[in-house]
């Protein structure tokens, strides 16, 4: 599941970068690291909930 979220969000990214999603906070191309930001807390809230 860590994954995919993980290659969704990079995705995201990428299509970010290249045309901007017109998203509320995401109007800018250098806004991709909102992404990224959020890409990390999605990440780690599922290794944090994943059973071991």
């Amino acid at each position: 599941m860590a994954k995919l979220i993980s290659l969704l969000l990079i995705a995201a990214m990428a299509v970010q970068i290249i045309r901007p999603l017109g998203l509320p906070g995401l109007r800018k191309r250098m806004d991709f690291w909102k992404i990224a930001l959020f890409a990390f807390a999605m990440t780690a809230l599922v290794v944090m909930i994943r059973p071991s």
